[in-house]
């Protein structure tokens, strides 16, 4: 198992964690929230009670109690309602109405609101006797304020701790990304330090050897190996620094990274080139980009094990000019598109893992481009996709 896919495994885990806690708390809120709602039903049977025997009081009454259970009610809405559905009075309700019609009419929609929901206690105003066409009173109740707010307040909770959660996980991930390109910009950059001074001292061995050995049909070979390696620093150089892109024809920089392929792999793999008779002109920098189709090229044999045929395809567009590079290697499973990408990732038994990784940053953040595997199937090949806008 690849470290990114021990990654993937760890954010599956915190996201499942994340998820069985969210519910965790819904779940205890919405206990919560039940049992205080049938809290308050009980304080309204309780109300209602004492309403009624307020309603049916006479001068042996103690109503001392009945009052302060009336007058205790400072909280939960309540509409009381007679056997005809008109409405007797109401308490902690805000009234909307420019009338008192209007008004009424507010209150009777609430209270039938209330009902529908089953928040109503029917109280019958004499117990003696239940029987049909008895007297009661409807009182109609709603939710108190601090139970509303209780009820909205966990999915409020979980929506701060979502937004602090999604801030520090991108913040996190920032700062390793950035974290993560100055470690390839210092290695760049001091890997191309390195290779500067041998470099220098093959180039004067070179010039030493074509004069001492004029005729000698190696030495040019050699020196395109030197040019080769200092065009590689170069490349190294530009690491972590910005790129100057100069109008280049695409066709040429293409077949530059075929005539070099070609040279220096077997004659068991074979390059096909489809472009088109004019010029593709494309603001790059040409030497960052030829080692993009180098790398691809390069993975794409080392994924035929040294035998197949390799197509390399440069279109000019609607909207973009085109590069594909398609091979018929083993292929890339679908899970693996965009972990191909990542630094580190690896099918092979030896490699680093960076190759594609750099070639990303240089289409992405060089060229402004896009790079991603258009097609693969496994046994069969597979075909990356290069995409550069268009400047106007």
């Amino acid at each position: 198992m690849v470290w990114t896919d021990r990654v993937r495994q760890v954010k599956i885990l915190l996201v499942v964690s994340a998820v069985l806690i969210a519910v965790a708390s819904l779940a205890i809120s919405h206990f919560l929230v039940r049992d205080l709602l049938q809290e308050e039903r009980n304080n309204v049977e309780v109300w209602a009670e004492a309403l009624r025997s307020l309603n049916n009081a006479d001068e042996q009454t103690d109503l001392a109690l009945v009052l302060k259970v009336i007058g205790g009610n400072e909280n939960i809405p309540v509409i009381v309602m007679d056997d005809q559905g008109n409405v007797q009075q109401y308490r902690n309700l805000k009234v909307r109405g420019k009338s008192a019609i209007d008004s009424l009419h507010y209150i009777a929609r609430r209270a039938h609101s209330m009902k529908s929901r089953g928040n109503v206690v029917r109280v019958y105003l004499d117990n003696s006797t239940l029987q049909a066409g008895q007297e009661y009173m409807d009182v109609c109740f709603d939710e108190s304020l601090m139970l509303r707010r209780l009820t909205y307040y966990p999915y409020v909770q979980l929506g701060v701790v979502l937004t602090f959660v999604v801030v520090a996980i991108f913040a996190l991930l920032s700062s390793k990304r950035a974290e993560q390109n100055k470690v390839w910009v210092g290695l760049s950059k001091e890997t191309a330090h390195q290779l500067g001074t041998p470099i220098s001292s093959l180039m004067a061995w070179v010039e030493v050897l074509r004069e001492t050995y004029p005729e000698d049909e190696l030495i040019p070979e050699m020196d395109k190996d030197v040019k080769r390696l200092q065009r590689i620093a170069e490349r190294f150089s530009k690491i972590g620094s910005l790129p100057e892109p100069k109008p280049e024809n695409l066709n040429d920089v293409v077949a530059n990274v075929v005539q070099y392929i070609g040279r220096r792999t077997s004659n068991k793999v074979q390059l096909h080139v489809d472009m088109p008779s004019h010029p593709l002109i494309v603001s790059m920098s040409a030497p960052l980009f030829e080692w993009v189709i180098e790398n691809l090229c390069k993975n794409a044999i080392d994924a035929m094990e040294g035998r197949g045929s390799i197509t390399l395809t440069a279109r000019d567009e609607a909207d973009c000019f085109s590069v594909e590079v398609r091979d018929t290697g083993k292929g890339i499973a679908s899970k693996n598109f965009r972990n191909v990408f990542m630094p580190g990732f690896t099918t092979k038994n030896r490699g680093w893992g960076l190759g594609l990784s750099l070639a990303k940053r240089i289409v992405e953040e060089y060229h402004r481009g896009r790079i991603f595997v258009k097609a693969s199937e496994i046994g069969k090949g597979t075909t990356f996709r290069i995409e550069l806008p268009k400047k106007g």
